[in-house]
């Protein structure tokens, strides 16, 4: 992790709640609190970062205007999809140096 948070450019808790977003089209800060096991102020703080990057958004949620929905920008679609081939590729490497026992 800490080697893919140097190769992308995000803190590990950015990198981590960015791969959240993983087949997910919306989430909440509540969320994503209880998917990382932090405080919501937590979440909030990795929000602004990803946010000043521009690799997620914000909007509000239709059925209660009290509740942001979260969701990746284009750009942040992108990041997330090279750190998911990245992962794969390193897998992959992992397991083809593996004996069969």
């Amino acid at each position: 992790m800490l080697f893919e948070s140097h190769k992308f450019g995000l803190p590990q808790a950015e990198l981590k709640c960015l791969m959240l977003f993983d087949m997910e089209r919306y989430l909440t800060v509540k969320g994503i609190a209880q998917k990382m096991e932090v405080a919501k102020s937590r979440v909030t703080k990795i929000m602004d970062g990803l946010s000043k990057k521009r690799l997620i958004q914000t909007t509000e949620d239709p059925n209660d205007g009290r509740v942001k929905l979260l969701s990746l920008t284009p750009a942040g679609q992108k990041k997330l999809e090279e750190i998911g081939t990245f992962t794969r590729q390193i897998h992959q490497k992992i397991l083809y140096h593996m004996d069969l026992e």
